[in-house]
This record gives structure tokens, sequence and C-alpha cells, in this order.
């Protein structure tokens, strides 16, 4: 029976490639000299992976791959208990062995695309271990109350919702609700723990940035204030604030690329000029932003909290059911009313409700894609009062001057779509 099976050269790629794997995974263990398990270990600990899931395949007796998985795992600990490492355990080791085994396996099952990436992932994480430690140093009992909030909305709350519509018009569909709360929480909750992490560290572009994401009316808000304490501010400020908004204009025609692609063509040609407008504006003084120091960080709430989350919940679910009956009753000039009036103060809702009621069909593509530039119109309006009153005229007449830049933007996206539509 010698040499019954043809060869196949693919067999001695997936043995290659998992050990590889083993091979990339001991580079970086190799880097600690007390460590029990090197290069070598690894690459064959990788390669027994693959050997094991070939006879477990050809042999048909799974158990063989978890008899491999526990000889791994028997032959490290031992190791540990009779060498332990200085200053480690040792359970980083063991895991990281037995990781590599079965990243063999799964290269000989064919998954070794699936594979490569959790390899390369699980070396990053075994390679940042102090960078690591001082992120989680880093954070505080809010913040871990802010990841452990998220965890539930996302994980526990939205699975067990009904997926399904009810009131009038079928409007409030539960589980989609709460999806725009995750989606909304998520991408401020990543801006909200990069500010905590990173604070003025790296001036005004970040804040900026960063602002844009979690919230651009906070952001409006402290810069509007700094500015009036501090006159010598006052164009710093005033960059910062056109930043997060430009932000914003990006933010939501990534929502609306993630929820409804059809109407980002749509979106596209408004934002873009507005962001290349606003751009145009942000580098006549972009010196200004280099070498400030003490810069305020936007003191935004916690956007995964359950009052906030249920809050924003309420907000969307309203305006779902009112962009619903004015659509009804006065088609698109009550949905473009609707979002001139809701997004003065939020942005965020009128969207999402507008890209819902797109994806069921009870909004064209079209009047979707008007509501949603005209939403953001009315924010920048509303946020550019908040710079005159807060900020002061000086404040004002500088932010004015960004804002009209990227409302004619949107405005001509509005202009090219309503004429498009006729």
């Amino acid at each position: 029976m010698l040499f019954s099976h043809p060869f196949d050269p693919r067999q001695l790629e997936a043995l290659a490639l998992a050990t590889a794997i083993g091979l990339l995974m001991g580079l970086e263990r190799e880097r600690r000299p007390a460590a029990l398990a090197g290069v070598r270990t690894f690459g064959l600990t990788g390669l027994l992976g693959a050997i094991s899931a070939l006879l477990a395949e050809q042999l048909a007796a799974p158990a063989m791959l978890v008899a491999g998985l526990a000889l791994v795992a028997l032959m490290i600990i031992t190791a540990n208990v009779r060498q332990p490492e200085p200053n480690d355990p040792g359970t980083t080791s063991v895991v990281a062995l037995l990781v590599c085994y079965t990243l063999g396996a799964m290269v000989w099952l064919g998954h070794g695309r699936l594979a490569v990436m959790a390899a390369v992932g699980s070396t990053m994480l075994l390679y940042f271990k102090s960078e690591l430690r001082g992120v989680a140093s880093r954070l505080t009992a809010q913040d871990w109350r802010s990841i452990l909030q998220f965890s539930v909305l996302s994980l526990i709350v939205l699975p067990i919702l009904p997926n399904r519509g009810f009131g009038p018009y079928e409007a409030i569909n539960p589980h989609q609700v709460w999806l725009m709360i995750v989606l909304v929480a998520g991408v401020s909750l990543a801006g909200y723990m990069a500010l905590r992490l990173v604070g003025a560290r790296y001036g005004a572009p970040l804040l900026g940035l960063l602002g844009g994401l979690v919230s651009s009316t906070a952001t409006t808000m402290v810069f509007a204030r700094h500015a009036r304490e501090n006159p010598a501010m006052t164009s710093t400020a005033g960059l910062v604030i056109l930043l997060a908004n430009l932000i914003m204009v990006l933010r939501i025609l990534a929502i609306a690329g993630a929820l409804s692609p059809p109407v980002v063509p749509l979106l596209a040609g408004g934002c873009i000029l507005a962001v290349a407008l606003g751009a145009i504006m942000l580098a006549r003084d972009w010196r200004q932003l280099a070498g400030q120091d003490a810069l305020p960080i936007p003191e935004t709430r916690n956007p995964t909290e359950l009052r906030a989350a249920i809050g924003f919940g309420l907000l969307y679910a309203g305006v779902l059911l009112c962009a619903a009956w004015l659509s009804d009753i006065a088609g698109r000039g009550g949905l473009y009313l609707l979002a001139l009036a809701s997004g003065l103060t939020d942005v965020d809702a009128i969207t999402l409700s507008t890209l819902h009621l797109q994806t069921v069909g009870k909004v064209d593509t079209v009047p979707a894609a008007i509501a949603i530039l005209l939403a953001m119109l009315a924010n920048l309006s509303f946020k550019t009062t908040l710079a005159f009153t807060l900020g002061g005229a000086g404040l004002g007449r500088h932010v004015l001057a960004g804002m009209l830049a990227v409302g004619a933007g949107l405005g001509c996206g509005v202009a090219w779509l309503l004429h498009s539509s006729l």
C-alpha cells in the first residue's frame, strides 16, 4: 500500500503553510530569552496540527485531533512545571501553542486563509503585550463601564428583540431601532475611547477628527466657549469646529454606505463637494493647527449609557414614525420639512430613519438622499448659530466662512438631485 495515494501539491502547500504559521508565532516568542517554546517548537506544533488533521481525515477518527491537542498542552504544561519562566506563569505560551496547533489543523481542513488571518492577529496580540497593558492601565472605571455597556447593548439586548414592524404604518421595528442605537453608539464609543486614550497630545487636528466622530455639536460648543475665554485661540477653535463638521459629513456618508448602498451615489456628489470646499477653507490657515497646547477635550456623555441609548432610541423611533406619517399625507414635502426641523439638533436620527424607510421601500432613493442633505444643512446652520452665541462675533465670522463653503457643497447636491428628479 506504500505510495497508494497520488501526490497532490496542494497537500504539500498545506503542510508548508501550517509550518509557516508556527514559525511566525515562534519568532515572536523567540524574543523572550526565558521562553520554553521558540521558533522551532512553534513551527513543529503547526506542522503537527496539520498532520493530525490529515490522519484524522484519512482514518475517520476525529479523536486523533483532540489527542494531539491534549498532547501539546501536556507537553508545554510539564515543561513549565519543571522549568517555570521568571515573572510569567506560562499561561500565554500554553495558549499560544494550542492556538498554533489548531491553526495548523485548520489549514489542512481547507481554512488556510482564515488560519493565516488568525495567526497574524494572534502574533500581534503576543507582540503588543506592553502596549495593551498600557492601554488597560489608562482606562478608568467609567471607560470599562462604557465597554461593558456597549457589549450589553449589542450582544444581549439586540438579539432578543423582535424583528418585525409594530404601530402605525408598521414603522417601528424594535430590532431595527436598537440596531441603529448600537451603530451610533459604536461609532461614538470608538471616538470617545480614542479621545480618552490620546487626549490632546496630538493637537487640534486629532481633536477635530475624533470630536466629529463622537459629537460635532459637543465639539462646537466646547471650542466656542474656549474661544470666548481665550480670544487668542479663536482661529484654532474655528478650524477645529470646521474639521469636526467635515468629519460629520463623512460619517453620515459612511453610515449610508453601511445601511443603504443605493443612496450613496446620490449623496456622494454633494458630500464630496462639501468636504472639498471645507478642506480648501481649512488649508488657508492649516498652520494654525500646529503647536497649540492646552486644547480642551470635548466632554461628551458616555454614548453607551442606558439612558443615552434609550433617549436616542425614542428620538429615532419618533422621527421614524413622523417620517412615515408625513411621507404618507404630505409626500416628499413633509419628509423635507421634518428633515430640516429634526436635523437642527440631531442629524443621526433623521438620517437613520430615512435610510430605514428607503430600505423597506416606503421612501424613494432620491427623496431619501435630499432629506439627508437637508438635515445636514440644518445641522450646520444650528452649529454656526452656536459659534456666534457661545464664542462671540469673532469666532462666528471665522466659522461662518467655512460653514458656508460646506453648506454650498451640500446645497449643490440638493439642487442637482431636485433637478434630476423633475
